[in-house]
């Protein structure tokens, strides 16, 4: 580390690594912590430099410009510069190590968000996977305040073109809007480039109702095939419009026969809600089947546990029933429609189904317009 007067003579011919070094540093006599750093990757092309300590009294190192692209002269009056602002406590490198020390989304997802959510979201290993399988290739490795709007946007088309379901995209999109927002929340980040990202928009609600004949074609299977227990979920399914993992999930604990109540706890409750369904005798006679000295209503026997899934069972039955595309989500929605086209108001349908939001019962609207129909269509009989 050379000190010298430094002079444009000199660096234009005399600028060179000693033999057998790869870096070398000509420091400027005339002005102390100014100096030259010279690479021999980078013949005739040097950089220089400020030497300074900060308020912490580390040495760091700023850089000027290249040798190509100002002189001496020019070097020496930014050097003064700068440690004039130094002198009265800046810090040249203050936006960069703010920059640096910004989490990269791979860090932030992994060390924080994903703790964070594990024991708050149910549905976090799917938070998780699409992290995994596409997220983390494209932002992982980025910091959090480097992903724009525009890449998020591009993101999102891609992930289209690939051909994910608009639902699908849009949960990745969801994941990342999230994301963002706990670190704007825990300091992080003061904008979230997600904000104003538009999601696709398609009808993307598949319902299959059952014509009466299909109907009696599901229940002759439910109360004939051998494998009882999963007979009884479906027809528990059909019988209360509950949802799969709250009916899998259920003790006996959480039933009153003599109340004939059901209630489902927060902890299985889509919404996070306590809630309690009516039970109606055909529900009531399900129960009635059912082994009261286990906890759960329904356990496997050849497990002796919980069911955790029955979709293998559940497509055989439907297949046998000639109804290969009903899901048994589906119950659920021919439960709704039984309620619906009874008379009854979607308000009652809203509460009975736990539905939080009044627009998730509209999808059921239609049904009710039929039957306001027939309604309609008993006064023509009187008008003739």
């Amino acid at each position: 580390m050379p000190i010298i007067k430094l002079t444009q003579k000199f660096i234009s011919n005399n600028l060179h690594c000693p033999e057998g070094k790869h870096r070398i540093e000509y420091c400027d006599q005339e002005l102390p912590g100014l100096y030259i750093e010279v690479r021999t990757t980078s013949p005739g092309n040097f950089t220089y430099y400020l030497r300074y300590k900060d308020t912490a009294g580390k040495t760091c190192h700023q850089k000027i410009a290249r040798t190509t692209e100002i002189t001496l002269q020019d070097a020496r009056k930014r050097a003064k510069t700068l440690k004039a602002e130094i002198a009265l406590g800046a810090d040249p490198r203050a936006e960069e190590k703010a920059r640096k020390a910004v989490l990269t989304f791979c860090e932030f997802f992994e060390q924080h968000y994903l703790p964070y959510v594990k024991p708050r979201k149910r549905s976090w290993k799917r938070d998780d996977e699409l992290y995994r399988l596409r997220i983390k290739a494209v932002f992982g490795q980025k910091r959090l305040n480097q992903i724009t709007r525009q890449q998020v946007q591009q993101f999102h088309t891609a992930l289209k073109e690939e051909g994910l379901a608009a639902a699908t995209c849009n949960h990745h999109i969801k994941l990342l809007k999230h994301c963002f927002n706990l670190a704007i929340d825990w300091g992080y980040l003061d904008i979230n480039p997600v904000s104003r990202v538009p999601l696709f928009h398609e009808d993307n609600k598949v319902e299959h109702y059952l014509s009466d004949e299909e109907l009696e074609s599901l229940l002759h299977v439910l109360r004939t095939d051998e494998c009882r227990n999963v007979c009884m979920i479906a027809l528990f399914l059909l019988s209360t419009g509950c949802r799969v993992n709250e009916v899998l999930s259920a003790k006996w604990s959480d039933v009153d026969m003599e109340k004939s109540i059901f209630v489902v706890r927060a902890s299985n409750s889509k919404s996070k809600r306590l809630r309690a369904v009516p039970l109606n005798s055909s529900a009531l006679e399900i129960l009635r089947q059912l082994d009261i000295r286990q906890e759960y209503l329904f356990i496997n026997k050849r497990t002796g546990k919980p069911y955790v899934n029955i979709t293998k069972v559940w497509v055989r039955l439907r297949k046998q029933a000639g109804l290969p595309h009903l899901r048994l989500h589906d119950l659920r929605h021919q439960f709704a429609s039984f309620l619906v086209n009874d008379g009854r108001t979607l308000y009652e349908v809203q509460q009975i189904l736990g539905h939080s939001d009044p627009k998730v019962t509209m999808r059921y609207a239609h049904l009710s317009t039929k039957a306001l129909q027939e309604a309609a269509n008993s006064a023509a009989v009187k008008i003739g």
